[in-house]
Parts: C-alpha cells; sequence; structure tokens
C-alpha cells in the first residue's frame, strides 16, 4: 500500500472483522483514521487491545 501521510479515511463498521482490519492498514500506511462502530459492549474488550488508536 502506498503511504498515506496527510490523508483521512473514515471506517463505518471498524469495530471487528473486516472493518477493524482495514482501518488497522489505513492507520499503519499513515492515515488518520476515524472509526465508527455501533457494537454494544456485551463483554470486556480483548487483553491489550486498545479502546483507542493513537499514533
Amino acid at each position: 500500500m502506498k503511504p498515506l501521510t496527510q490523508k483521512v479515511a473514515v471506517v463505518a463498521g471498524g469495530t471487528r472483522g473486516a472493518g477493524r482490519g482495514i482501518a488497522r492498514m489505513l492507520g499503519e500506511a499513515g492515515a488518520t483514521v476515524y472509526v465508527t462502530g455501533r457494537s454494544v459492549r456485551g463483554k470486556q474488550a480483548t487483553p491489550g487491545r486498545p479502546e483507542t488508536i493513537e499514533e
């Protein structure tokens, strides 16, 4: 993937599954990523999984 620095991406449905993978890859490529999702937390997050993604 080409560098995406100074680019902004919005990923709907990015809290799990393919959307989460896409959001992570965009972030790793340098994009600023805004993630939305509507899953209600029914259980505790996976250990070590951040609740927010930071630079």
